[in-house]
C-alpha cells in the first residue's frame, strides 16, 4: 500500500506569480528546488506545471497597447511566458527530471525520472486546467496551487477589509465566488474551467501561499497546513 502511494505523484501547480513577480525571483527559485531535491530524495515524485507570472502580463500589455487582441492571441503569449518559465523550472532540477516538457496533457510522455514539469497548453484557460488534468491521467486525487495568496476568501482581501478566509471550502461553494467563465489573464485562485473539472472529477486542490514554502512541506509530509482546501 505504501509502495503504491509513494509511486503516485504530487502534482504541483506553480503561479508565475512566485517565480516572476517582476523580475525572476531566484530565491524562490532555489528554496523550491531545495525542497523539492530533498523530497526527491526520500522517493517522492512530483509534477511541476509553471505559471507565466509578470512575463506574461507584460507581453499582453504590450500586445493591447499597439492593437486590439483576441482572447486567443491574449492567451497564447501567456502561454508561451509558461513555457519559457518551465524551461528554467526544468534546467534546475538536472538529471532528476524528463528532458521533455510536457505542453499537452494528453499526449505520451516519458515519465521514468523523478520530477516532470509542464506548461500551457492551448488557449481558454489557465495552467490550472493542465494541472488538474495531469492529476486525472497519473491517478492523483489532490493538486497544489502555489501561489502569492494565503487563502480563498469570500472576496477580495485587497479592496475589502472585512473579507472572510476559509480552511476547507467545498466546490459548489468555491465556484459560487469566482467569475463563470475564463478571461484571458484572469486572477482567481483556482480558474473556472479547471474549478468545474476538477469537482466533476474529484480532485481536491490546495491553495497554499508559495511565499512560505514550509506550509508546501507540511502538506507533502500530510501535517496540517496553512491555506485553503477546496473539495
Amino acid at each position: 500500500m505504501a509502495k503504491n502511494k509513494a509511486q503516485t505523484p504530487i502534482v504541483i501547480s506553480v503561479g508565475g506569480s512566485l517565480i516572476v513577480p517582476e523580475k525572476i525571483d531566484t530565491n524562490f527559485v532555489r528554496s523550491f528546488k531545495k525542497l523539492i531535491d530533498g523530497e526527491v530524495k526520500k522517493g517522492k515524485r512530483f509534477i511541476i506545471i509553471c505559471g507565466g507570472g509578470k512575463t506574461a502580463r507584460h507581453y499582453q500589455e504590450a500586445g493591447r497597447e499597439i492593437t486590439e487582441l483576441k482572447a486567443a492571441d491574449i492567451d497564447w503569449l501567456g502561454i508561451h511566458s509558461t513555457r519559457l518559465n518551465a524551461q528554467l523550472i526544468r534546467t534546475i532540477f538536472l538529471n532528476k527530471v524528463e528532458e521533455r516538457i510536457v505542453h499537452d496533457p494528453h499526449e505520451k510522455v516519458s515519465f521514468t525520472k523523478p520530477i516532470l514539469i509542464a506548461a500551457g497548453w492551448k488557449p481558454g484557460w489557465s495552467t490550472d486546467y493542465d494541472a488538474v488534468l495531469l492529476a486525472k491521467r497519473f491517478k492523483a486525487n489532490k493538486v497544489v496551487n502555489l501561489s502569492n495568496i494565503t487563502h480563498v476568501y469570500d472576496k477580495d482581501p485587497r479592496h475589502n477589509p472585512d473579507a472572510k478566509h476559509f480552511k476547507t471550502i467545498s466546490w459548489k461553494e468555491y465556484r459560487k465566488i469566482i467569475p463563470k467563465k475564463w478571461i484571458p489573464g484572469l486572477s482567481s485562485p483556482f480558474d473556472p474551467i479547471a474549478s468545474k473539472e476538477a469537482e466533476k472529477s474529484g480532485i481536491e486542490v490546495a491553495i497554499i501561499n508559495g511565499e512560505n514554502l514550509s506550509e508546501l512541506d507540511n502538506f507533502i509530509q500530510e501535517k496540517p497546513f496553512e491555506g485553503t482546501l477546496i473539495s
